[in-house]
This record gives structure tokens, sequence and C-alpha cells, in this order.
């Protein structure tokens, strides 16, 4: 059903093993493992710019989050009121609800194709989307310092055997991946909820997000750890450097938002023009604001006692 995905995600794989493995052997196990890596950051950098947009649209949430909760205290009782306000104050803040989750949405099939593509090299299969008999071979001979890539941790002894390996190999190398995993997805989670800390509105509920964030905190790694026995190598791989990126690409991502932020807020707003009734030119305008304020308001004399300088035109 998603063979419009896996084909050009098993393409993209085909084209990076052809990179390394030129440089390093077709059958090589470090040239597959890094034709996964690889696969990986294409695949998210085909969807930077949905990332980028999400983190935009999450944060307009936030700015405009007080205003969504007043108007729904406004009108309790009047929902057909309430969602004409809903989108007026979204024509007035430029954002759509869904921005935040559509890009969410639209990688949620993509890395389905991953794994089906890194799970489709099977002994007994012939071809693999767009790999033919040779590349499936080539990818179950491939191991890596010993335990082969397309095996598990958890596989039969003489699953292991046909794949070319044994169990102390697989757990040689699956079980550090399987700790670097949950590290690099502890790490990613940690960086992702300091954001929403330092973003949170006063009108959030600090108990119940505190504990979401604690959750989510030590329920994902704890998830690569517990599934990782299960998972074949190469999906071990894809998980490390999927969050490695992610890693990388919120600090990117976050830091220039913030410094677009800062220098919108740090830009002083123009002066207004002011014309010299003698001479007819443009001068720059230093009046502070209150003295214009001052000057606007009737029956207010001038204040002249910092005119120090004259003192004799005030006797």
């Amino acid at each position: 059903m998603l063979d419009f995905i896996n084909y050009p995600v098993s393409f993209i794989l085909w084209l990076w093993h052809a990179v390394f493995g030129a440089l390093l052997g077709p059958d090589s196990g470090f040239a597959w493992a890094l034709s996964v890596m690889f696969l990986v950051f294409t695949l998210r950098a085909l969807l930077y710019k949905p990332f980028v947009h999400q983190v935009r649209s999450m944060r307009k949430m936030q700015e405009v989050a007080p205003r969504i909760q007043q108007l729904q205290r406004d009108h309790p009782d009047d929902p057909q009121r309430l969602t004409a306000e809903m989108r007026k104050l979204q024509s007035e803040q430029g954002f759509n609800p869904l921005g935040g989750c559509l890009p969410m949405i639209v990688q949620i099939p993509v890395f389905i194709g991953l794994f089906r593509v890194l799970n489709g090299f099977q002994p007994n299969e012939e071809s693999n989307y767009f790999f033919g008999a040779e590349g499936v071979r080539s990818f179950l001979d491939a191991h890596l310092f010993g335990a082969s890539l397309s095996g598990t941790l958890t596989a039969p002894a003489e699953a292991l055997r046909t794949f070319g390996t044994d169990r102390a190999s697989m757990l040689l190398v699956g079980v550090p991946l399987m700790i670097a995993a949950g590290i690099a997805t502890h790490f990613t989670t940690r960086h992702s909820i300091a954001r929403q800390r330092g973003e949170r509105t006063p009108a959030a509920a600090p108990n119940q997000q505190a504990m979401m964030n604690r959750i989510m905190l030590w329920l994902f790694p704890a998830f690569a750890v517990i599934a990782g026995p299960f998972l074949p190598l190469a999906i071990l791989l894809y998980w490390l450097a999927n969050n490695f990126w992610t890693l990388g690409q919120q600090r990117i991502v976050f830091r220039r938002i913030d410094e677009e932020e800062a220098q919108r807020q740090q830009t002083p707003d123009a002066a207004p023009a002011v014309i010299d009734s003698s001479t007819g030119e443009r001068v720059e305008s230093h009046a502070r604001p209150e003295d214009d304020e001052r000057a606007e308001l009737p029956g207010i004399p001038e204040d002249r006692s910092s005119d120090t300088g004259k003192p004799d035109e005030h006797r």
C-alpha cells in the first residue's frame, strides 16, 4: 500500500550503497551501515522545511494560547460563537492549528517505509523493492564486527548461524547500539522538553505537564532498550542516526528562531519624519515620546527649568 514511498526509500539506500560500496566493497558491513545512516540523513534533510514549519507553528500556538483560553472562558455555552472567534483569531495571527501536526503526520509514512525496507532483507526473499537478488544477498552477508545487520539479539542460534554470526557477536555489537540509541533518545527528549519549558505560557498546567515530561524523558529511551533485542541491528543503526540528527537539527533550528526573535525585539520603531519649515528638508526627530505627549496636552506650560545655561533670560 505504501509502495510509492517504499520504492523511493529503497532507491536512496541503493544510491548510498553504490557510493560506499565502491569505496569499501559492496559486501562490507561498514558500507551497509553507512548507507543506512546516510539514508536516514537524506530523509531528514528532505523533511527539514516541514520540521521548521512545525516548530514555528507550535511557537505561534504557545503565544496565542492565553487568548484562546480567554475565548473559551468567554463563550463556554456558545460553540458557534467560539468557532467564529477562533477563526477570526487564526486569521489575525496567521496560524493554523494543524500546522504543528501536519509535518509530523507526513513523516510517519516515510519512516514506516524506511522500516519496511530495512526489515525486507530476508533470506528467502529474491528482491526488496529496488534491490534485486544480488542486493538482498549482499545485505544478508554484511557483518559489523562479526554481527549480522539482519540479525536480532533474540533470534534462535540456528537463525544466527544462517546469517553467519553467533550470539556473542550480536551481543557485543547490539548492546552498545541499544544503549547509545537510548542515551541519544534521552538527550533529544530532554532538549525538546527544555525548549517547551522556556516557552510555556503562564496558563499552562505545570503539574500535569511536568508529569508528562518525566514520562517522555524516561519512557522513550526505555523503549529503545526494551525493543532493541527484537529489532535487527540495521534498525538500531537507523534509530541511533535518527536521534543524532534530531538533536543537532533541534539545536540549529531553535537557535536560529531565537536569534530571529531577539533581532525582531531589538529593532526600534522608526522615528516619524520631521520637515524643517524654514528649509523644507527632512530632519531626524530626536524628541522623546513623553515630550510629544506633554506637547499634546493643552494648558500645561513648557518646563524650562533645565535651561540653566541662560540665567539672564529668566530674570
